[in-house]
């Protein structure tokens, strides 16, 4: 798009906001809101209060809402001591996961399916 096209387009996408504008400030229902949120920012100033005052004041619970996904995040359940004995030297090993060096070389001596086997519960 040219640069002349492009001015031509921004143009026009401003006057239709503009009408858009002019349209919504003769609203009646827009002038009352704004006129609804005046005083109310009057009266919290007067009173020493803030919105969040008068949220808690009007429903006591919603604070309570937006903390609760916050405290449901659950925390990961630890791991089972897993304890392997080779039938071959008798050596134990004991671990949580299988990133354990010499059950590595366990699994990659004699297979991972017959270490698995020489699990103790």
């Amino acid at each position: 798009m040219s640069k002349l096209a492009e001015y031509r387009q921004l143009e026009k996408d401003l006057a239709e906001q503009l009408q858009a504008l002019e349209a919504l400030k003769s609203d009646g229902t827009l002038k009352k809101e704004i006129e609804f949120e005046t005083k109310l920012r009057e009266l919290l100033d007067k009173y020493g209060f803030n919105l969040k005052h008068i949220i808690n004041l009007l429903d006591p619970q919603s604070s309570s809402r937006r903390q609760a996904p916050a405290q449901t995040t659950s925390t990961r359940k630890p791991r089972q001591l897993k304890t392997y004995k080779n039938p071959h030297t008798g050596e134990v090993v004991e671990t949580k996961g299988g990133n354990h060096k010499t059950l590595k070389e366990w699994k990659t001596k004699h297979g991972s399916t017959e270490v698995e086997s020489w699990l103790k519960m």
